[in-house]
């Protein structure tokens, strides 16, 4: 099992791209060959990748005994697959649907199909949409920030300090900060101004509705 510590980064890239071919063959195969049990096939695949990037996580965890930035891009990789990457999936199913039934000259969507693509273009839909997604991303973004600061403090008073003098951030290193290592800082700051981007974003369809 060592090469599988040495190299899983590269096992990691290698199973990411071999899990987004999956799903594109996915589609071709079924709308444009229309070969229905090839196609489930790269389904099934998709879900053993997936599988096998979660192990390989838990591997690495269990030889380290160490938060590492493989373990938590592996996680969030694992975790979006399981969540929003269902909804995305559906988005591009249609989208190659769209794409080859038109080449074909046949209709492949359906018209629930098209109810759906009405409703994602309706800007109060967008809106909604986006602001349950922000809050579900302020509720992760804070677990797993408490679970880093935990890490990196040793008492509540110490945190509280923290919240009040953000000076650690303008020094931009791991000591002195709430952060138990350079790694997990580097995360938790870079996913901050992410989750700031986001944020603003998401609700920006609510602030500022398309006419």
């Amino acid at each position: 099992m060592e090469p599988a510590l040495q190299y899983h980064w590269e096992i990691f890239i290698v199973a990411e791209v071999l899990s987004i071919a999956s799903l594109l063959l996915f589609c071709v195969f079924r709308y444009f060959f229309n070969k229905q049990r090839l196609s489930r096939g790269f389904i099934a695949l998709f879900l053993a990748l997936l599988a096998a990037e979660a192990l390989l996580g838990l591997f690495v965890y269990q030889e380290t005994s160490e938060i590492s930035s493989f373990l938590i891009i592996v996680t969030v990789f694992v975790i979006y697959a399981c969540t929003f990457g269902i909804a995305d999936f559906k988005k591009l199913d249609r989208w190659m649907r769209r794409k080859i039934g038109t080449f074909r000259g046949v209709e492949l969507l359906t018209e629930k199909d098209y109810e759906i693509i009405r409703r994602d273009m309706d800007p109060k839909y967008k809106a909604k949409k986006y602001r349950i997604s922000s809050l579900i991303h302020l509720a992760v973004f804070l677990v797993a920030q408490a679970i880093f600061w935990s890490l990196g403090t040793d008492s509540l008073a110490e945190v509280k300090w923290y919240l009040t003098d953000f000076s650690w951030v303008e020094r931009g290193e791991a000591e002195g900060s709430p952060y138990p290592n350079e790694t997990i800082f580097s995360i938790g700051v870079i996913w901050g101004l992410v989750f700031i981007i986001d944020f603003l974003y998401s609700w920006s369809y609510t602030l500022f509705p398309s006419k």
